[in-house]
């Protein structure tokens, strides 16, 4: 690898035009810059990993925050109000160097009771040069008169397709090639966040022995089903071969793999039986997201199994999908849907 920085730190993006997605916030934002409408207060709520603290230092730099005016703050370990209290006098200075001093404060649900309240007094009254921007994993832990106080934004989750996009476009920068199927996994297991997917193919890259990297090493590195499991599970439903199913799942699950994670390439491989099946212009497209097995497999069943791979079996492993946190023995929502697709 160039650098020794973690991928995501080395691609973070510098500026709004380099952010992937976040489209309407991003416009949002920029139109307010434009126009003057700077808010003196942002609250940024979304999952991990979907640029939260990425946006709020653009922001921050966007208005004309020089480095030095933009304080960041983990609101985890510097929640209490005695930190608060503290931050509330510091807000009173001027800027050193530009207009607004700018404080980034993560984590913000993890503040405590006395920390929000002495924020608060700081929100209804602020100093004309500070803004602060507020970024929380879970927005139903902020007071309402936090919320109230802040212009709000929500980050949604980035697709798994852009999610491949961006993994592809950061292993050509570090001189890597991914085979598409191994692009479109560790998508996958990245699961809605920029961070995630971005260490998950820095641990692929930095144990890969050349410059190309397959599918069988992503599942070998992440723990990742293997697909031949997958496919064998897919074909013991088509074929309602309940010995042989089972034998897949608990073969996946010996070796640590996530159920929920097995339901993920389970459900997909259905899926694209089904597009296969219905909507012949897909076929190219769904040769870019899986291996040339998996497309031999999925053409086969699309072909051969008109009764037994419908979207009465796709509901029932969906089923399954949404019993799996809740289920007490790993495996038991998969094993219940093959049995329940096999009529046991």
């Amino acid at each position: 690898m160039s650098s020794n920085l973690a991928l995501y730190t080395k691609y973070r993006p510098k500026t709004f035009d380099e952010v992937i997605g976040q489209e309407q916030i991003i416009k949002a934002l920029h139109g307010a810059i434009k126009s003057g409408s700077i808010s003196h207060a942002y609250l940024f709520c979304g999952s991990r990993g979907t640029g939260k603290t990425s946006i709020a230092r653009i922001l921050a730099r966007a208005i004309g925050s020089h480095d030095d005016d933009i304080y960041e703050i983990d609101a985890a370990s510097n929640g209490l109000v005695e930190d608060v209290r503290a931050l509330r006098d510091a807000v009173h200075t001027v800027p050193l160097h530009s207009k607004y001093k700018v404080y980034i404060i993560d984590e913000a649900h993890m503040m405590s009771k006395s920390g929000f309240n002495a924020l608060l007094k700081t929100l209804e009254e602020p100093p004309k040069h500070v803004v602060f921007i507020l970024a929380t994993t879970d927005e139903n832990k902020i007071p309402e008169t936090i919320v109230s106080r802040c212009q709000s934004f929500r980050f949604e989750k980035p697709s798994q397709a852009t999610l491949k996009i961006h993994v592809e476009a950061v292993s050509k920068k570090e001189g890597y090639t991914l085979e598409p199927a191994s692009a479109d996994l560790i998508a996958l297991l990245g699961d809605g966040s920029f961070r995630d997917t971005l260490g998950i193919l820095q641990k692929v890259i930095a144990s890969s022995s050349d410059k190309k990297i397959s599918q069988q090493e992503v599942e070998k590195v992440t723990g990742a089903p293997d697909s031949r499991l997958v496919n064998s599970f897919l074909q013991s439903i088509a074929k309602r071969d309940i010995e042989g199913g089972l034998s897949s799942l608990h073969s996946a699950m010996e070796r640590g793999v996530e159920e929920r994670v097995f339901l993920d390439l389970l459900l997909r491989k259905m899926r694209a039986v089904m597009m296969f099946r219905f909507v012949p212009n897909s076929h190219k497209e769904m040769a870019n997201d899986f291996s040339t097995e998996d497309m031999a497999l999925i053409a086969d069943l699309a072909k051969n199994s008109i009764q037994t791979i419908t979207s009465k079996e796709l509901a029932e492993v969906l089923r399954a999908y949404e019993s799996v946190r809740v289920a007490v023995v790993p495996g038991l929502a998969l094993e219940l849907a093959l049995l329940r697709i096999a009529g046991k």
